[in-house]
Formats: structure tokens, C-alpha cells, sequence
């Protein structure tokens, strides 16, 4: 569900992945490994989240995309969620919201653009870098439990 939560960004992903190891450790019979297996998962959860909201974050901020315009971009994307069905309005919403918003910035629609190319590819990569810590937690999780 962790991994899902990811791609269908409505669940919080990293958060699901470690409370499944998080629980395996407490109710599983697997000696003091299985706390070595969670600490490695705590370490690559912690790691994935401070990476995934830096890294991005100096990227948009050095293509000179504001803070205001995500935040436009985010209360768009949940109201998609509810105008149009599935995850879909999500990020409809979320493109559309900071495309209008630096339109208004940049006082132009094809000023807006590259702004709203930004956003995405930055968007792109928050979950991409997500992503691969969820899958180092799982391969952590499932070695553990083969071998712990």
C-alpha cells in the first residue's frame, strides 16, 4: 500500500512502508534483527523524506518557481480530486493550478510555461526520490525477514 500511496499521491507512502515494518518488528518472532531491520528502514524513511522536499525545493527555487505558486498548484490539485473523478483531477488540478498562477504572475499565458514545466519536472522527482526509498525500505524489510 506504501508503494501505491506513492504513485497515487493521496496516501502518505513512506509513512505506510515503515509502519509495516514498524508492526512486522513488534509482532514478529525474529530476534534482535528485526530491530536492526527497522532502524535501517527508519534511517532510509528519514533519508527519502528530508531528500525528497530539498532537492526539488533548490530546483524550483533556482528556476525561480515561488512558493505560491505550488501552494496554488496543491489547492487546485485537491479540489481536481472532487471535480473530476479518480486521481486524475489531482494532478489536472495541480498543472492547471500553477500554470493560472504564474500566468498571473508573468502577466502572460506563454510567459507561464516554463514555470509550470518546472513545477512538474520538480513534482516528477519529489515522488521519483520517494519512490526509491519506499523500494529500499521493502528490499530491507524482505531481507530481513529472510534472514533475520
Amino acid at each position: 500500500m506504501g508503494i501505491v500511496g506513492i504513485i497515487v499521491p493521496v496516501l502518505p507512502g513512506l509513512v505506510l512502508c515503515w509502519l509495516s515494518v514498524l508492526g512486522w518488528a513488534i509482532f514478529a518472532d525474529a530476534g534482535w534483527g528485526k530491530w536492526l531491520v527497522l532502524g535501517i528502514a527508519t534511517v532510509w524513511a528519514v533519508l527519502g523524506t528530508v531528500v525528497k522536499f530539498t532537492w526539488p525545493g533548490k530546483q524550483l527555487k533556482e528556476s525561480g518557481v515561488p512558493t505560491t505558486t505550488i501552494l496554488v498548484g496543491v489547492v487546485l490539485g485537491i479540489v481536481g480530486m472532487f471535480v473530476i473523478p479518480v486521481v486524475v483531477g489531482l494532478f489536472v488540478g495541480f498543472i492547471l493550478g500553477v500554470f493560472l498562477a504564474e500566468a498571473q504572475r508573468a502577466k502572460s499565458f506563454s510567459g507561464a510555461w516554463p514555470s509550470t514545466v518546472a513545477a512538474l519536472k520538480a513534482t516528477g522527482l519529489s515522488m521519483l526520490i520517494e519512490l526509491m526509498a519506499a523500494f529500499a525500505i521493502a528490499l530491507t524489510f524482505t531481507a530481513g525477514a529472510l534472514f533475520a
